[in-house]
This record gives structure tokens, C-alpha cells and sequence, in this order.
């Protein structure tokens, strides 16, 4: 058993054609086909597009660089008793 993995595009009508070269001629062969849509991983939109303001990432990226985080002390709460 041999697996191919290939990229292609339904077309218009909503028919996925599939042109696969697998090396052998006249033989009779059983095909598995698993589909799954790539439109979530479409590198092409901006990060506008995506819902990020204009300029943000240029805007904050490397800001704390020379600042570091420091969390203060959160202080002592309260001892609450079980109520039974």
C-alpha cells in the first residue's frame, strides 16, 4: 500500500477531479479518499483581514524587551472558616 498526498481545487461545479500518477498501468487498484478544506490555513490575509488594528504589530512588538514584567506582592488574604 502506497499513500500520496496531493493539494487540489473543486471546482466550480462542487467536483473534486483528481488526476494521480502512481506509476503502474492497467491494473486494478482500490483508492481511499480523506478531504479536508485548507481555507483556515490561508497565509494571504493580512493581519488587518484578520481582525488586528493597523500597525499593531509594529506598534508593540519588542516593548517590554528592556522593561521586565514584575508582579507585586499580592498581600495576605483573609481565612475564611468552613461553614459545616
Amino acid at each position: 500500500m502506497q499513500s500520496i498526498k496531493i493539494n487540489s481545487r473543486v471546482g466550480q461545479d462542487g467536483i473534486l477531479h483528481l488526476e494521480v500518477p502512481i506509476g503502474f498501468k492497467d491494473k486494478e487498484v482500490e483508492v481511499m479518499v480523506i478531504y479536508q478544506p485548507i481555507e483556515a490555513a490561508n497565509p494571504t490575509k493580512t493581519p488587518e483581514e484578520l481582525g488586528w488594528p493597523p500597525g499593531f504589530f509594529e506598534q508593540t512588538y519588542g516593548i517590554c524587551q528592556d522593561d521586565p514584567i514584575v508582579i507585586d506582592a499580592e498581600g495576605d488574604f483573609e481565612s475564611r472558616e468552613e461553614i459545616v
